[in-house]
């Protein structure tokens, strides 16, 4: 049976400003099975990257708890936060600048195993990078190029076999294929669902586009400007998205039809709500064409409207 690996409990990220604080993170509740995917939508500056970073602690939190498999790791000491490092790995969302341009492919898979694994001969690092380099796809005769030498698509499995070489259960996918042509994406978003198929990975996949989380997600969970309005089970939010932004970034995908959309393109319209200090309300209210006074006046909370999915919207009520 699949156990909750990775929680967090109203998890919260405030940035100070020179006028306030920017809440980038605020108030999210999710828990992701061993296993499995949960997908993050939403459009940039949702504060989506920012959730990501704080899970692992790149960012410490400013309010909140977060969880590894029922251990509580929110404020850990930095020793033992070094063991669960090894159990969380990132794959960045530019395989170029998150990458040191200086060093060979070799060097870059093999900086892992010299960080956290001091014990290991020469010869084991060899292997364990020769073995990673060819689950990833890279070709052997590729291990003393440069990143610069590289294509795209390359420089990200570099990202997977970095984020793979210390046997991770838990990975954040930080937009791993937003920066690739279409093609690759391809590549990647199957190589990350064989690895996950092979290792029992379990992912926090991080996307602004729906067409790639549905690929690959098992949980959706909206943000907008760091509040959670919708989550359900992938097949449920394309079939039956209940939150007015959820429908309009689902309006946005694009139709491959020769005859055009069978009704028109809805642009969103209004100005979007400030992050920094945000008014008490729905942050979605200014833009939504079914606001309310209500929407206006009192925060919606998340609540269940069938198993499963969650909506955080007063016209429910």
């Amino acid at each position: 049976m699949s156990r909750i690996l990775v929680e967090t409990q109203d998890l919260k990220k405030y940035f100070k400003v020179s006028n306030g604080y920017l809440h980038a993170v605020d108030g999210i509740s999710l828990q992701i099975m061993e296993g499995t995917t949960l997908g993050v939508v939403g459009e940039s500056g949702c504060g989506k990257t920012t959730l990501g970073r704080v899970i692992l602690r790149l960012q410490e939190a400013t309010d909140g708890k977060i969880f590894y498999d029922g251990v509580d790791i929110t404020k850990i000491p930095a020793k033992q936060l070094k063991e669960y490092r090894k159990k969380m790995q990132i794959i960045f969302q530019d395989p170029y600048s998150s990458i040191n341009p200086r060093m060979p492919v070799f060097d870059l898979i093999a900086d892992p195993f010299r960080v956290c694994c001091k014990h290991m001969s020469a010869a084991d690092v060899d292997a364990k990078v020769m073995k990673l380099m060819d689950t990833v796809g890279l070709a052997k005769r590729l291990r003393n190029a440069y990143p610069h030498e590289l294509d795209g698509g390359r420089r990200q499995r570099i990202g997977v076999a970095r984020a793979l070489a210390l046997n991770p259960p838990f990975i954040v996918c930080d937009e791993p294929v937003s920066a690739l042509d279409v093609s690759i994406q391809a590549q990647i978003l199957n190589l990350l669902m064989d690895l996950q198929d092979e290792y029992h990975l379990t992912y926090l996949f991080i996307t602004h586009d729906l067409s790639v989380v549905k690929h690959i997600s098992k949980e959706i969970m909206v943000i907008y400007l760091g509040k959670c309005v919708e989550k359900a089970t992938s097949k449920e939010l394309f079939h039956n998205p209940v939150h007015p932004y959820t429908k309009a970034i689902l309006n946005a995908i694009p139709v491959p039809r020769l005859n055009g959309r069978e009704k028109g393109l809805e642009i969103i319209k209004g100005e979007i709500t400030s992050p920094i200090n945000p008014k008490v309300g729905c942050r979605f209210a200014s833009r939504c064409t079914e606001c309310m006074q209500k929407c206006c006046e009192v925060t919606p909370e998340l609540r269940e409207i069938a198993p499963g999915h969650f909506v955080a919207c007063h016209k429910l009520s």
